[in-house]
């Protein structure tokens, strides 16, 4: 299984259910993937672990999909941050979409046969204000989003603390595992340890909504998400 090739390599820091994870990583049928926000028109060093979990997943057999999020990027992820990120304009954002694209092609395989490189934002464009509020909210008790430790360590600080806007990125994350089961077969998400949150929160997501009809389409394929997180590289001081 390519999980435990991860696994032996160090990459593994959490899983939401290692027995699927084992079991879905040893069949070439089902995909996994990595989302990268378009925040800048480079990747850091940090995001080379997760490229190369993605890179050793498709070496294994595995499809790899690596998904540039061209409307996540328009939100931005508050994991980590210690305030909002500061908002990018859709030109700029296609502009580091770009850049990140040749970067990711240096290491996986994208053929759109064992590797894809996606953009959320061709199921999001679309998509009205009220009917992203209508589907996906319902699913989201803010009880449990503020007790996520991506919102909560924003909450307990002073200042403005945590936004509306900020608060649709789990949901947004969220959908595009669910979509990606249904029209990848893609079952499995990876990310850095700072993810936990949003990825629990997209096999919850699938749990909740499996064999229901979302954007008057039927939900396939989400009633056995796995998640699976990677030590943050981090400096010397213990930030990203």
């Amino acid at each position: 299984s390519a999980y435990d090739v991860l696994l032996a390599r160090g990459f593994v820091d959490r899983v939401t259910d290692e027995d699927k994870a084992r079991a879905h990583m040893r069949d070439p049928a089902m995909a996994a993937y990595v989302g990268f926000d378009p925040t800048a028109d480079s990747l850091h060093v940090g995001s080379l672990l997760p490229i190369m979990a993605l890179a050793n997943i498709q070496r294994s057999g595995m499809r790899a999909i690596a998904v540039v999020g061209g409307a996540t990027g328009l939100i931005g992820d508050p994991s980590g941050k210690t305030e909002m990120r500061q908002m990018l304009t859709r030109d700029l954002i296609r502009g580091n979409m770009a850049g990140i694209a040749r970067q990711l092609s240096a290491y996986l395989s994208i053929d759109d046969v064992r590797g894809f490189l996606i953009d959320n934002a061709d199921w999001f464009a679309g998509m009205s204000c009220l009917d992203f509020l209508r589907e996906i909210g319902p699913h989201f008790p803010i009880r449990m989003m503020l007790n996520k430790e991506c919102f909560r360590s924003r909450m307990d600080r002073e200042g403005e603390g945590l936004t509306y806007l900020e608060l649709t990125y789990m949901l947004m994350q969220a959908y595009d595992f669910v979509h990606l089961a249904g029209a990848r077969d893609c079952r499995v998400q990876m990310g850095g340890s700072d993810q936990w949150g949003n990825i629990c929160a997209g096999v919850e997501l699938g749990r909740k909504v499996h064999g229901r009809r979302m954007f008057d389409r039927p939900v396939r394929c989400s009633d056995d998400l796995v998640g699976v997180t990677f030590t943050l590289l981090k400096k010397a001081s213990g930030g990203k």
